[in-house]
């Protein structure tokens, strides 16, 4: 008798990037390293209509161009999804410094 594979949900959530330099070099890999952390897949994107990249990838994370102002949209799918999302949202929100 097999057994039903519990669904895991996928979480989204927004925050504008207050950064005056935007998603550049320094940024982006400090929130890669931060997506590591994490089981959980992490993606990211841009607006509406942009694509979304893994998190976990400082290279994908910079290429998205993200400017001052713009919304990064991030979103989750795994068991620590929930804090993977709190933590990505609380490093942009306070301008990509450390705790």
């Amino acid at each position: 008798m097999a057994s039903a594979v519990p669904s895991v949900p996928l979480l989204e959530a927004a925050v504008s990037i207050a950064d005056d330099s935007g998603l550049h070099a320094r940024p982006s890999v400090a929130l890669s390293q931060l997506a590591k952390r994490f089981a959980a897949r992490v993606e990211l994107t841009v607006g509406e209509a942009g694509p979304w990249v893994n998190a976990k990838s400082a290279t994908a994370v910079l290429r998205l161009k993200a400017s001052r102002g713009d919304t990064l949209s991030v979103r989750a799918e795994g068991d620590d999804a929930r804090q993977a999302i709190d933590a990505v949202i609380a490093l942009v929100a306070r301008g990509f410094d450390p705790p």
